[in-house]
């Protein structure tokens, strides 16, 4: 009984205590001010302001443009507000002042949650979104810091009280949900990652595979079209992915050993948790041994019935960029006392290897050659430099809608890499990633100049 007093109150108090549903998670509030927000430079993302009369009030000076990160602290609690709860209502005060401000019935002031934000390229990301509806997600390969997540639509959460109903409502085009950790989506041809990894595990000598793209391929009864009906002729798998072209990966799709595609997925995480601190849905991916020739078709090239989240997309863009490593995501650097004096801190660490070096190193020249010479060249001649896979994703059979979800996954400073960055963008216009890698373009840009 002992040792589970001892477990529950070092290990899982905290837990119960930053949980939504525990109705006494608030019973700290009695003696301490809700601590602050920050971000990486210190800019304050949510603060609580007490009047004369003791009444308090928790602001968000940044507005919608951190919403979804952040969170909100009434009618419940989500993003860093959920999960950061124990430490904003813990004071680490000097002991001291605690034991003045306790004789003086006056509230301790609690710590403050410094995170990984950066002001810079979330204001950048928010901004590049406008009025579309979907996510932009940027993190360090090398440490898993975590720099902007932006989902749009978004909410003022100053005003979340009295909005409740109608950001409830299907009015709102679902702005609570945080789009970067909980959308869930066909990934289009950013899935084209898988596929060609899956590939060259399956055949030793993928750099003399070849195919000749006359623009669609039938087999069985089912035709895959490349976009735009583009005949691309002869393609290896270099520029089969370079070009996005659809008709080459159905071929490979063909091919490979459905046991084997499904436990590189596995390896990947998709149908498995992620690493991730706010809530998050898990991706999904379907093939079996009986898979159909249609869905391991539609599948290879990002359709079929797969399904994941850009933050997904991000950790395995990660990877790739960090040689197979993936480092652990994380969106608290540190949390100090309300003088600055720090309590506990991240460190950057492993969660594990998702590839070999050199497949990550394989992917990366595939990706390098999207953006110089592929799909992706609006992306080219910059001052940093970048590789990357756009995607088209389908995802209504209405004619007269939009069909498209428009994707962009990558990493800039190929040779060392710094930032990865995903992007999808819901309805996209039907040209392809033009509103994805454009979005991308404006978040680097307003980081790198």
């Amino acid at each position: 009984m002992m040792s589970y007093i001892v477990y529950f109150n070092v290990v899982k108090g905290k837990e119960i205590v930053n949980s939504p549903y525990n109705t006494r998670q608030d019973s700290f509030a009695d003696r301490v001010v809700r601590g602050h927000i920050v971000d990486a430079s210190g800019n304050i993302l949510a603060e609580t302001a007490v009047a004369e009369d003791g009444t308090e009030t928790r602001s968000y000076p940044y507005g919608a443009e951190f919403a979804h990160v952040v969170g909100y602290s009434t009618q419940g609690k989500s993003g860093l507000e959920s999960v950061e709860n124990f430490n904003l209502l813990t004071s680490n005060a000097f002991f001291i002042e605690k034991i003045k401000n306790t004789f003086q019935n006056v509230k301790n002031q609690g710590d403050t949650v410094v995170t990984t934000l950066n002001e810079t390229l979330q204001s950048a990301a928010y901004n590049a979104m406008g009025d579309n509806k979907g996510a932009v997600m940027v993190m360090e390969a090398s440490t898993g810091k975590i720099l902007a997540m932006v989902s749009a639509p978004s909410y003022d959460p100053n005003s979340v009280e009295e909005n409740w109903d109608y950001l409830n409502s299907e009015e709102s085009g679902s702005a609570l949900l945080n789009r970067v950790t909980q959308g869930s989506y066909a990934p289009g041809s950013t899935f084209k990652v898988v596929t060609a990894l899956e590939y060259m595990r399956e055949n030793a000598d993928y750099g003399s595979y070849q195919y000749d793209c006359a623009g669609e391929i039938t087999n069985d009864g089912t035709t895959i079209h490349c976009f735009d009906y583009t005949v691309h002729g002869l393609q290896d798998l270099r520029s089969s992915m370079a070009n996005s072209c659809n008709s080459s990966f159905a071929n490979i799709g063909l091919s490979l050993n459905r046991t084997s595609y499904a436990e590189t997925a596995k390896e990947l995480l998709f149908n498995s948790k992620l690493p991730c601190e706010l809530d998050y849905s898990k991706s999904s991916f379907k093939v079996a041994e009986d898979t159909n020739t249609a869905e391991m078709m539609m599948t290879a090239m990002g359709q079929g019935q797969t399904l994941v989240s850009p933050y997904h997309m991000a950790l395995i863009t990660a990877a790739i960029a960090n040689g197979g490593t993936l480092m652990n995501p994380y969106l608290v650097s540190q949390v100090t006392n309300y003088a600055g004096t720090e309590v506990s801190s991240t460190k950057p660490s492993a969660y594990g290897q998702l590839m070999t070096s050199t497949e990550a190193a394989q992917l990366k020249e595939y990706m390098a050659a999207v953006v110089s010479e592929g799909t992706a060249t609006a992306l080219s001649g910059q001052s940093y430099s970048v590789a990357g896979k756009t995607g088209t994703a389908e995802y209504s059979s209405e004619s007269d809608s939009n069909m498209d979800h428009s994707w962009f996954i990558g990493f800039t400073n190929v040779d060392n890499p710094e930032l990865v960055i995903s992007v999808v963008v819901e309805g996209s216009d039907g040209e392809s990633t033009a509103k994805a890698v454009p979005i991308a373009k404006q978040v680097l840009d307003a980081y790198y100049y």
